[in-house]
């Protein structure tokens, strides 16, 4: 089984690349192979919305950047696992481009630009806050999932790690073993 992670955050080393890290751990203690890519080591643009991509031939996303190289791999891969910072109550800017970039690999159902390469990949979303209530941005969340169930992707949990101002990820004992099990569970 191949998961990869994507780690949507202007920070290299933060608490959302420690708890994708942790997933990802989990799931190679089980046997996967992973792989993971943080956004700030890469080059992704935005969208320009001009659906070149699903112009007859199927050329794909004409924006040559480091997408294509994410592309490849999320086909690949039978499991993601996807997480960002919560900004503004809401996933990082990094993750709603590669949202937003997605279309050009596939549409919802409902969309004239259907493609079906993507269906029914597990998914694991992580948000990782500094406010101490996980349920805060509750129906962010909830919306979130939503889109990438549009998407047919098989949204297997939401993962919410809150309280990052008091302590960060890697210092809460509780978390590693907690991140570890969830990445099992793709596993299995």
């Amino acid at each position: 089984m191949k998961i990869i992670g994507i780690i949507a955050s202007p920070r290299k080393v933060g608490n959302t690349a420690w708890v994708v890290n942790k997933i990802l751990e989990g799931a190679k203690e089980q046997g996967a192979d992973i792989q993971s890519w943080c956004f700030s080591d890469l080059d992704i643009k935005p969208c320009r919305g001009c659906l070149c991509c699903h112009e007859e031939g199927d050329p794909g996303c004409i924006i040559k950047d480091d997408m294509q190289e994410l592309y490849g791999a999320i086909e690949q891969a039978d499991a993601l696992v996807f997480g960002s910072p919560v900004y503004m109550g809401q996933m990082s800017g990094q993750a709603k481009i590669f949202t937003d970039r997605l279309f050009a690999q596939i549409s919802p159902r409902f969309s004239p630009h259907y493609k079906e390469k993507v269906r029914n990949k597990k998914l694991i979303l992580v948000f990782t806050q500094g406010n101490p209530d996980p349920g805060m941005f509750q129906v962010y969340f909830d919306y979130t999932k939503h889109i990438f169930q549009l998407l047919e992707f098989d949204v297997k949990d939401v993962v919410v790690v809150a309280g990052m101002r008091n302590e960060p990820a890697h210092e809460r004992k509780d978390l590693d073993t907690v991140m570890k099990d969830i990445g099992s569970t793709l596993v299995s």
